[in-house]
């Protein structure tokens, strides 16, 4: 695949400058945006493969920027007289404007990921044997395993940016993610565990180093913990919090309940409560939930109160 994209146009570079010039003279921001995009992915589910997707999209879009106007054209077409059409379309909002070019963006330099093209390689036969292995080395742990799901998905994105200034830009952007899902159970209890790894990165060590294994044994854990795990006790029962988040949790608990709304539409737990005691005597209320105890009251009960302990 030719990573540059402007040489896909049908005119050559410095036609396409001339029309992004003139589209965006008068603005005070503005681009051409070049994208081609190619993702793929494949479900292995119940010992077979089940789904399997490819897709390939590419289009451009131009923006130009006038004070607070913004506007923009897009076409899927790579052809000048594309770019001409949406050239007129955001030469509207710079009609009558006259700003001043804002200098391009300064950059790192710092390269995060490489050009590699994750779709390609492994091949699509080496991936579908990948995830019939990862299927059947979960199934192979005992009977208690009752149904394994493996995806991968990758994509890969060529993205060039064009600007008026002749300044420009280009990003190759791989990605994949491998999911791995497993349901085990034991008489007519169920319980499913997962584990999921990607990045802008390739294939390669997930695949080449067995590292799929360990994402496998992760995901067989899970499930395991859950299916022996015991009911979390329920009711009524003592609960200590100290400083910091566990405001947070009281503030939500109580105070949105003092709110005026809810106890004027008696959607409040604190409804038909004004004046009683809601909690134990010495517990404030911070100035927040002060404030919306007062708001909860009638206009005939805003008489002097202590909020700390009633609603």
């Amino acid at each position: 695949m030719n990573t540059d994209l402007i040489s896909l146009f049908d005119s050559d570079e410095a036609k396409l400058r001339s029309i992004l010039s003139e589209a965006l003279s008068g603005a005070d921001d503005g681009e051409l945006y070049i994208e081609h995009a190619q993702a793929e992915s494949l479900t292995f589910d119940n010992g077979r493969l089940k789904g399997g997707s490819f897709n390939t999209d590419q289009g451009f879009g131009l923006r130009a920027v006038a004070g607070e106007a913004v506007g923009y054209a897009h076409a899927g077409e790579l052809s000048a007289a594309a770019l001409s059409r949406a050239s007129d379309a955001v030469r509207a909002v710079t009609a009558g404007y006259s700003g001043s070019y804002a200098a391009a963006p300064q950059r790192t330099n710092k390269k995060y990921y490489g050009d590699e093209n994750p779709i390609g390689e492994p091949s699509f036969e080496e991936k579908a044997k990948l995830l019939a292995e990862i299927d059947a080395y979960l199934r192979n742990k005992g009977d208690h395993v009752r149904q394994v799901t493996a995806s991968i998905a990758a994509s890969w994105q060529v993205v060039d940016i064009l600007r008026a200034d002749g300044h420009r830009v280009q990003d190759i952007r791989p990605m994949t993610r491998v999911n791995i899902s497993v349901v085990v159970g034991d008489g007519d209890r169920q319980e499913s565990g997962s584990f999921g790894t990607g990045g802008r990165i390739g294939f390669g060590e997930f695949v080449k180093n067995g590292n799929w294994q360990t994402g496998a044994d992760e995901a067989l854990r899970q499930a395991m913990v859950n299916l022996t795990a015991i009911e979390a006790p329920a009711g009524t029962m003592d609960v200590v919090l100290g400083n910091g988040w566990p405001g947070v949790m009281l503030h939500e608990a109580v105070g949105h309940g003092l709110e005026g709304d809810f106890n004027r539409k008696k959607t409040s737990a604190f409804a038909g409560l004004l004046g009683e005691m809601v909690a134990a005597p010495g517990v404030p209320l911070s100035m927040t939930e002060r404030s919306r105890a007062v708001a909860a009251r009638s206009p005939s009960t805003t008489r002097e109160r202590r909020p700390p302990i009633t609603c």
